[in-house]
């Protein structure tokens, strides 16, 4: 399934083209992905969705309390990944809502445990979902370079 997150966000973010569920499904079996795996990828699409048609606390994005994982979360985003992600939080890239939408997007994939790849390709998922990763012209190389994060 993750490949075909990967998938889509290669092919569609610089087109900024969203075909309908149908047409993406139809383009993803010719693609060779399975059934089973484009459902699921559909399924993990519409709770992105979900979460952006939500309702917040008015603040939450700019709030500084500090997160605590559960037990779960802890297993399957590891120490690299919730690091990575607090870097990110201190840089501003991203705020303390976001977060919490990667989290739970990365709680939905079907996975035991999540590697650090798969964390930073959720981040940018994220962020593309809200027309924000275009606002970071160095996203994809902090993401994906080999700039290695530092906390000062």
């Amino acid at each position: 399934m993750f490949d075909i997150l990967v998938y889509l966000f290669e092919n569609y973010y610089e087109a900024d083209v969203y075909p309908d569920e149908g047409t993406l499904t139809r383009e993803l079996s010719a693609a060779g992905f399975g059934r089973d795996e484009i459902s699921q990828a559909m399924a993990w699409i519409n709770g992105l969705e979900k979460l952006a048609q939500q309702s917040y606390l008015p603040g939450l994005a700019d709030s500084r309390a500090h997160r605590h994982y559960s037990d779960a979360e802890e297993k399957k985003i590891g120490t690299e990944g919730r690091g990575f992600m607090q870097f990110l939080e201190t840089s501003a890239i991203l705020n303390p809502l976001q977060r919490e939408w990667v989290i739970d997007r990365i709680m939905a994939l079907n996975e035991h445990e999540v590697s650090l790849e798969q964390v930073k390709w959720t981040v940018l998922i994220v962020l593309w979902s809200q027309d924000q990763a275009g606002d970071y012209m160095f996203i994809e190389d902090l993401l994906f370079g080999d700039i290695q994060p530092t906390m000062h």
